[in-house]
């Protein structure tokens, strides 16, 4: 089990056959390299370009290629191209678009299904392949790890079904527990940096105790065991189980999204007098001593969901979208409380995000093996304008990359964590380390993707570089 990319990058051309001798290829006055070719195969002009700078320019002149040949055909070509013009080139996988879309089959089927005519020279761009590399030891958890948040570059946050999260620095080393949930954790949020330096953050935690906690912590550069942490603020008012917990952009607020069906918004403003919070006594798990805890309550409750608010993102200071398992997406003004834009489509829904193009893209996953993306911008259809359905079971999570409009991750029951790009119908590549259900993922650092599941890890795959 581990790291796989997509099933059609790693077919065969289909041929009966066994392969010729190698074709030469004409490249300017250097002498010819060599490729195998599958008998009998016809040949297309091509022309590689590329945004990558040298030494992964190859020439811009034209060449002949075989018709059959897959992305891995046309990846070793590449290769071979700029290990002709340096002999220190080091062997990268690419990938290949064609008319802004990926490759996922045979030139020669892949011109066919396209109508692009194979009479013309074909510009084919090429980037870099996305290729995930598996960390060797997983973080190890007391129970079910249902939250992860990767905002942050120097530590990860989780939320664990023992009723605890967690602090792992640089996504390895347990610096800090946070303790006080008398339920599972079931969402984390890393409260946007406002007026606290580099070295201290807030966070907030969703429980299945019905509250909200708020926390601050101190990361500290060595750390020989890991210090227990209180919280400074408890958040109650939700009557059930509070599903999703989401920071805003500008860090003054958190959004929250529970079974009782509400959708609440909570002040998290630093101030001596809170006109919103009481006191209350909490004593310490690290030590004898009292420390004041305060209580505070919600500044807003939007009302309109009939099952629960399973999942909450607040993209913009003025917008909050949340997904429930009435089978609905809202758009909630947040001045206002209305919800001016409403799209139900007929699955319980479990995962949402916004992203991709003007980070206006709404991606969501739910109860059954398709993740969807719809764009509200579009007039008079609520169709989803993607649908990628390689799963096998339910959609627990959906990401879009923060600084990709392409790509975006999904996890799900089926304990495969699937890249994505809006380019192809296929995932670019599938992780399956995890030996249950998957049921949070995450972005962490822009190059790795963090997952948690029923099998009690926190996993990281590293590398991956997309474009």
């Amino acid at each position: 089990m581990g790291i796989t990319a997509d099933s059609s990058s790693s077919s065969s051309p289909s041929s009966s056959s066994s392969p010729s001798p190698y074709f030469p290829l004409n490249l300017l006055s250097s002498p010819p390299i060599k490729i195998k070719e599958m008998e009998n195969s016809r040949q297309v002009q091509v022309r590689f370009v590329t945004n990558l700078q040298p030494p992964m320019k190859a020439p811009a002149n034209s060449i002949a290629v075989p018709s059959n040949l897959t992305r891995m055909g046309l990846s070793e070509i590449v290769n071979l191209l700029l290990k002709n013009m340096s002999s220190e080139f080091q062997h990268q996988p690419f990938d290949f678009l064609i008319d802004g879309e990926l490759v996922r089959m045979p030139l020669e089927q892949f011109l066919m299904a396209k109508g692009i005519s194979a009479e013309r020279v074909l510009e084919i761009e090429y980037i870099k392949a996305v290729a995930p590399r598996e960390e060797d030891d997983p973080c190890g958890h007391e129970d079910w790890v249902s939250a992860v948040e990767g905002s942050n570059p120097s530590f990860i946050l989780t939320g664990c079904y023992d009723n605890f999260a967690r602090v792992w620095k640089d996504g390895t080393y347990l610096t800090h527990i946070l303790e006080g949930h008398n339920g599972a954790v079931t969402s984390v949020s890393i409260i946007k940096s406002k007026g606290l330096d580099g070295d201290n953050f807030r966070l907030a935690t969703a429980s299945k105790d019905r509250t909200l906690r708020l926390w601050k912590f101190h990361a500290e550069k060595n750390v020989d065991h890991p210090t227990k942490v209180s919280a400074y603020k408890v958040l109650s008012g939700h009557s059930s189980s509070v599903q999703s917990v989401s920071s805003s952009p500008s860090g003054d607020m958190i959004g929250s999204g529970s079974w009782d069906c509400s959708v609440k918004l909570w002040d998290v403003k630093d101030s001596e007098s809170d006109s919103d919070s009481v006191s209350i006594k909490k004593r310490r798990l690290v030590s004898e001593t009292e420390e004041s805890q305060s209580e505070g309550v919600a500044t807003s409750t939007f009302l309109g969901h009939t099952q629960c608010v399973s999942s909450l993102v607040w993209p913009e200071v003025e917008t909050v979208y949340s997904a429930s398992w009435d089978h609905s997406i809202r758009r909630w003004d947040v001045e206002t409380g209305k919800g001016p834009w409403n799209m139900v489509c007929d699955k319980v829904l479990n995962c949402l995000d916004v992203g991709g193009e003007s980070s206006a893209l709404i991606a969501a996953g739910g109860s059954d093996p398709i993740l969807r993306i719809w764009d509200p911008r579009k007039p008079g259809t609520l169709a989803p304008i993607f649908q990628f359905s390689s799963h096998t079971s339910w959609i627990t999570a959906c990401k879009w990359h923060p600084r990709s409009f392409f790509h975006l991750l999904s996890a799900s029951y089926d304990g495969k964590v699937m890249l994505w790009d809006l380019r192809t119908a296929w995932p670019l590549a599938v992780m399956d380390s995890h030996k249950d259900k998957v049921l949070c993922a995450d972005w962490w650092k822009d190059d790795c993707i963090i997952s948690g599941g029923a099998d009690s890890k926190m996993r990281i795959s590293s590398r991956i570089a997309v474009q």
